[in-house]
This record gives C-alpha cells, structure tokens and sequence, in this order.
C-alpha cells in the first residue's frame, strides 16, 4: 500500500481524477481517498514514484504520506 498527501485535493472530483489517473496506470488497483485529510491510499504493484508521476500528470501534487 502506497500512501499519498494530495493536499490539492479538494472535490469529489478531485477524487475522480485521482482514481482514473491511477486506474489508467494499473487498472487493478485501489484506491481511496479521504478528503477531509487529503490522503490518498493506493494498493498497487506498481512503484511509489510510477503512481507519483501519474497524479502529477493529472494536475496534483502528491507527498509521501
């Protein structure tokens, strides 16, 4: 489990555009996102720096958490 900071998530939609950008790098993955204190959970085969690259690409700015 990768553990994210998004503390540009602010929305539910934030919180859709997050899961598809990891979704769309692992299909298989989990997300979940608790927007009250902007964390963001990923159960992913993927590297920590794979899924970080994918939110930046989708507009965020992740710290390990």
């Amino acid at each position: 489990m990768k553990n994210f900071r998004v503390p540009d998530m602010t929305c539910s939609g934030c919180i859709r555009a997050i899961t598809n950008a990891v979704k769309d790098a692992d299909p298989t993955a989990v997300v979940a996102a608790d927007l009250d204190t902007q964390l963001v959970h990923i159960d992913s085969a993927l590297a920590a720096d794979v899924l970080t690259a994918a939110l930046r690409d989708a507009g965020f700015t992740p710290e390990p958490a």
